[in-house]
């Protein structure tokens, strides 16, 4: 797509007018719903596991087989109060768990499986997330039995693997290792005041200019990827439904293949539900009254011992084996043509012309009837659209392809947020490496005198403190908590893209990464590339009166080109770094907003943000890129020395701060009150610091002077939590 709108090849990911990062909230959602956010002030934690819980070695102690057994029995043991369609439960499950995966998106990483977020607003309330809220009641009893040894984020994933392979489907593996969080993650998931069931606009409008907003992949709010019944519910435009479709799907990491694979592979099994119009159900679990606890979409017992339920709106089966892994879904698209009808809650669907009774599904509840099948507007995709075409005609005249692809698909839609391999626990982990798990060949721990004389050769080599810091930083500052990507292992910052981004001085950071290389002996280059950093910042340090050492882990390997898919990397290159006072250009969100969500990306309080920002500062490790040079925000005399000096002059009542006209708001110049000569030039992201009331609480511990140690040592820790972030070689080691 092309850059200026805003997609994941690299434009500005913050389209349309001017927002906040996070979007609507919840409490824009259900203003009257109960607020505990008083009670998780001051560092209070919501996780009633307590801070010294060790999931990783509580899953490791599970009994594996007998807890897959339990859900394999699951599958066919009914419960009165919510019947399974067919006698199976598999299919919803396997919704369940492709729902809870599929919230992924690479712009940054955000949603997917892994911290149990389905349980909570808005998620558990979606449309799209209908009736899910009984799947994970069905799931009581066994994650009751086993407790702390499986999550719900883990629980959720494997049911859906268990849900296949009782149906006879492939599977490639399962990972767990996901720990549960305890409430509602802060996700922008969008800015419209509708949901998709009460008429909010499609992201994607050609005609009008209209682009889906970066990091967003989903076609509509409250959808999960796009509206089933084609763009904006029209069924008649399938070009339209197949460029939703390519663009949705891409932005959650998949490609045509895989995105054949999932739809063909999930819409195998069971049914849509549409049987109800919509407006006979309760509201969502979130708006439910006291008594319902936790249920929503509730019609009467009767209706639902029916079959009579409302989920998309959509009604009837893919495939006349709805609870049996086979061919007959991609059979029954190639062999019918279709109509376009509507169901009985008044979605459009497209059934067979003239169907044979043997082509036909079982109803739900009675096995002894025969109902047509249907295809959505987005199943009619792979027939319509050429390439989807060509595609669905493999799978269709290849069964054992099918079934590999939509293995790995299935794997990977699942696992996609879970970072390297490393992370993987149970005895279901594929041995098979796969690139867009981003491996890392093993490393070797350098001896210290080794690290000793690099070190000293490197500050012995004409590099600045400034290079060093900022090379050090493009290393490891691409780390992501969200889905753990990015890091200083492996060295990809030598690697396309990266090493071209416009964040990193490409020309600085060529000069200062030859250089390590041609010092650094047996040392890794990811080793020494943060070493280099370390370095620099034990040298800034004793050159403003303090000793410190910059415990930074070693033993990191280094990626090479076939083991980087660059592509998947595009998304991970800042449009801002606040903390290199790095802009690309002005967004419609503010640059101090763009910071504290790089912030949250790299796991950092307010006081390590703080600090970080005023150390590089200090340290000069600011971006060249950006028109007004490298000075800006360099409240110092001397940079390249680790001092408060930032937070001193900052705050200090003999500089009157005013707007450069021309720069619209980013830029600032401070002037003496006295003299009116120029100081400094600053940033939105420097002045927040002295705007903000609770930045500027912080700012003043670390400007006063009896502070100077404590924001050296701040910032070293700081600084090496960023360049460690992704030492999951280390952390997980234990566990394998």
């Amino acid at each position: 797509m092309d850059a200026e709108t805003g997609s994941m090849s690299g434009g500005c990911p913050f389209t349309g007018g001017v927002r906040s990062l996070l979007g609507r909230t919840n409490k824009d959602w259900w203003p009257d719903a109960l607020q505990l956010e008083i009670l998780t002030q001051e560092g209070r934690a919501a996780d009633p596991m307590g801070a010294d819980f060790d999931y990783c070695e509580a899953f490791n102690a599970v009994d594996y087989a007998a807890l897959k057994a339990d859900l394999t029995a699951l599958m066919t043991d009914s419960q009165d109060w919510w019947p399974a369609d067919y006698g199976h439960y598999g299919p919803f499950f396997i919704r369940m768990a492709w729902h809870a995966a599929g919230t992924y998106r690479t712009g940054d990483g955000r949603g997917g499986a892994g911290s149990g977020q389905q349980r909570f607003a808005p998620l558990n309330s979606w449309p799209d997330n209908g009736n899910l809220d009984k799947a994970r009641r069905l799931l009581w009893p066994i994650k009751k039995k086993y407790g702390k040894h499986i999550s719900w984020a883990d629980l959720f994933i494997l049911t859906g693997n268990v849900a296949i392979e009782s149906m006879g489907g492939p599977t490639f593996g399962f990972g767990g290792g996901r720990k549960d969080v305890f409430e509602p993650e802060n996700v922008y998931w969008g800015t419209e005041e509708l949901w998709v069931d009460q008429g909010a606009e499609t992201r994607i409008i050609p005609d009008e200019g209209k682009a889906m907003d970066n990091p967003l992949a989903a076609i509509q709010m409250g959808l999960i990827y796009v509206n089933p019944e084609g763009p904006g519910g029209n069924p008649h435009d399938a070009e339209g439904m197949a460029r939703d479709m390519r663009e949705t799907f891409a932005r959650m990491a998949m490609n045509d293949e895989e995105t054949v694979a999932l739809t063909a592979g999930g819409h195998a099994f069971g049914k849509a539900h549409g049987m109800v119009p919509p407006d006979q159900l309760s509201g969502s679990p979130e708006s439910g009254a006291l008594e319902m606890q936790g249920f929503g979409w509730a019609t009467d017992d009767d209706q639902i011992a029916k079959g009579h339920i409302t989920t998309s709106g959509i009604e009837g089966a893919w495939s006349n084996n709805p609870i049996k892994w086979g061919g007959d879904y991609f059979r029954l698209l190639f062999k019918y043509d279709y109509e376009l009808v509507q169901s009985p809650a008044g979605a459009n669907q497209w059934q067979p012309i003239n169907q044979s009774e043997e082509d036909m599904a079982p109803d739900a509840r009675d096995p002894n009837k025969k109902v047509p099948t249907m295809m959505t507007t987005a199943d009619m995709a792979l027939k319509r659209d050429p390439e989807y075409r060509k595609i669905s005609e493999r799978f269709r005249d290849d069964q054992a392809a099918l079934d590999d692809a939509f293995a790995r698909a299935w794997f990977k839609l699942c696992h996609r947020d879970m970072g390297p391999k490393a992370r993987y626990l149970g005895p279901e982990v594929p041995a098979e490496e796969l690139i867009w798990q981003d491996p890392v060949p093993a490393g070797s721990k350098p001896s210290d005198s080794d690290v000793s004389a690099f070190k000293s050769a490197i500050l012995g080599s004409g590099l600045s403190v400034s290079e060093l810091v900022k090379a050090a930083w493009a290393s490891a500052s691409t780390f992501r908590n969200s889905d753990n990507r990015g890091g200083a292992n492996g060295a990809r910052v030598r690697l396309a893209p990266q090493k071209d981004w416009a964040v990193n001085d490409p020309e600085e950071l060529g000069k200062v990464l030859a250089k390590i290389d041609s010092l650094r002996g047996n040392l890794s280059m990811a080793d020494a590339i943060v070493l280099a950093g370390a370095a620099a910042v034990e040298k800034a340090a004793k050159d403003g009166g303090f000793a410190v050492s910059v415990n930074v882990t070693t033993g990191r390997g280094d990626a090479s080109e076939e083991q980087t898919d660059a592509e998947s990397f595009e998304p991970l290159e800042p449009f801002a770094d606040g903390f290199r006072n790095y802009l690309k250009t002005k967004a419609s969100v503010k640059t101090e907003d763009m910071l504290v969500d790089r912030a949250n990306l790299l796991g950092l309080s307010i006081p390590e943000m703080t600090a970080l920002v005023g150390g590089m500062r200090a340290l000069g490790a600011v971006s060249n890129h950006a028109d007004h040079g490298s000075r800006i925000g360099v409240f110092t005399d001397r940079p390249g020395v680790l001092s408060n000096d930032f937070f001193v002059n900052l705050l200090d009542m003999g500089t009157r701060w005013k707007v450069v006209d021309e720069s619209g708001d980013e830029e600032f110049v401070g002037t003496d009150r006295a003299t009116g000569a120029e100081k400094w030039r600053a940033t939105r992201t420097d002045l927040v610091f002295g705007s903000n009331s609770q930045l500027r609480a912080i700012s003043e511990v670390y400007a006063e002077d009896t502070s100077k140690e404590k924001f050296v040592k701040d910032f070293v820790a700081a600084w090496t939590k960023v360049m460690d972030a992704d030492r999951f070689d280390l952390t997980m080691a234990k566990y394998h």
